[in-house]
């Protein structure tokens, strides 16, 4: 294992030089805590740039937009994925993912996930060096959703969520003692989709889809040193669906996603603020509000902390898909630009495996050669409708 002192000491390092480019004006990008709620477990959209709000629903939808379960072909299924995490820095972080979805009507379906950030263990010394302990770093995520169908095209999903997350256990560091953070948050989706038995089934054509999320809305999360926002976030994505003919067939997604959280204010040398608003100052409805005005430097800067999610997908036959992505962010805000690649395969509609590569596009970028691999498991097919189904949707 790579030394996790010399890994920390590059973060603070790494966090010590954005904030010397912040007071510069260079770069000023919204902080929030437990990030890992922002990582994406899912290899499939992981390879299309992370773009998923409005894709085809399949078991990782609970994820991207719980509004696209009840338009699933199947009943039931379930999918576990992992991720090692900044492998290029470290060796011993990783994402765990488990979700699993049944539908408990023709128009309803019940969700539940849960996901595990293993951030590694650090190591702890005093003034002279010495060490005094070590502490396994962990983050945990345990969500329920429900969604329905509010007509023939459109459904509406509602997601609550657990979160813990313990980073340093209960140290005291400089007479302040820590503590593990635990919180509640929510999520709203909903989902439009062309889902006529005509388009669903057509041999050939095109069908769009659109999806709009609001995800982590809830309090602040207190680790006994300060109050942190969570990473709410707004997604708007759309799909556009054309098939050549029964065997080809290609998915056209966009997504942009934007932070509802303070963006952090101009301060001078003496660390007083210049312009913008403190974040300690605002409640969480306000921040959400506020994000999109609250800018130093005005709208454009509130335009560069949009970040624009592309993919292309294509499938033969329902069963081999290759797919590819670019996720793209300003410089100014955080520049974690990187493009993606990934396959997915489906063994009789009942099982399936999907990896994807993360490239990315400028040096230094932390999370190069990031790799995610899902399972997938669909333990029940829907029956095909009947015509006189068909004739009443």
């Amino acid at each position: 294992m790579k030394s996790k002192l010399l890994a920390t000491l590059a973060s603070l390092v790494l966090i010590n030089s954005l904030s010397a480019q912040a007071q510069n004006g260079v770069t000023r990008a919204p902080a929030t805590a437990v990030p890992f709620l922002t990582f994406s477990p899912d290899s499939r959209a992981g390879a299309l740039g992370d773009a998923g709000a409005a894709s085809t629903p399949d078991a990782y939808s609970m994820y991207w937009n719980t509004a696209k379960l009840p338009f699933i072909d199947q009943s039931v299924g379930a999918t576990v994925s992992y991720t090692p995490w900044l492998r290029d820095l470290v060796d011993d972080m990783d994402l765990l993912n488990a979700s699993f979805y049944k539908k408990v009507a023709k128009d309803q379906v019940l969700a539940f996930s849960m996901t595990y950030f293993n951030q590694g263990t650090f190591e702890f010394r005093n003034a002279f060096g010495e060490e005094t302990g070590t502490f396994q770093s962990r983050d945990l995520n345990i969500a329920a959703g429900y969604t329905r169908k509010l007509s023939r095209d459109i459904a509406m999903g509602l997601n609550l969520k657990y979160i813990h997350s313990n980073l340093i256990g209960s140290q005291i560091i400089n007479n302040t003692a820590s503590k593990p953070a635990n919180t509640v948050a929510g999520d709203i989706s909903f989902y439009y989709t062309q889902d006529s038995p005509a388009k669903r089934n057509r041999e050939k054509g095109a069908a769009f889809s659109a999806g709009a999320v609001i995800q982590n809305l809830g309090g602040k999360v207190d680790y006994g040193r300060g109050r942190y926002f969570l990473p709410t976030n707004l997604k708007l994505g759309g799909n556009l669906n054309y098939r050549i003919d029964n065997f080809n067939e290609f998915n056209f997604l966009v997504d942009v996603n934007k932070l509802l959280v303070p963006t952090p204010p101009l301060k001078d040398n003496n660390g007083n603020i210049i312009k913008g608003k403190n974040p300690d100052d605002l409640g969480v409805i306000q921040a959400i509000f506020s994000s999109f005005s609250d800018a130093p430097d005005g709208f454009k800067e509130e335009i560069r902390e949009f970040t624009l999610s592309t993919g292309v997908e294509y499938w033969y036959s329902k069963m081999f898909a290759v797919r590819a992505g670019y996720f793209g962010q300003s410089s100014f805000k955080g520049g974690k630009s990187y493009v993606t690649a990934g396959l997915g395969l489906r063994l009789k509609d009942s099982y399936g495996i999907d990896f994807a590569y993360l490239i990315p596009v400028t040096q230094g970028n932390a999370l190069a050669n990031t790799w995610r691999i899902s399972l997938i498991f669909n333990m029940q097919s829907k029956k095909a409708s009947s015509p006189t189904e068909e004739a009443t949707e």
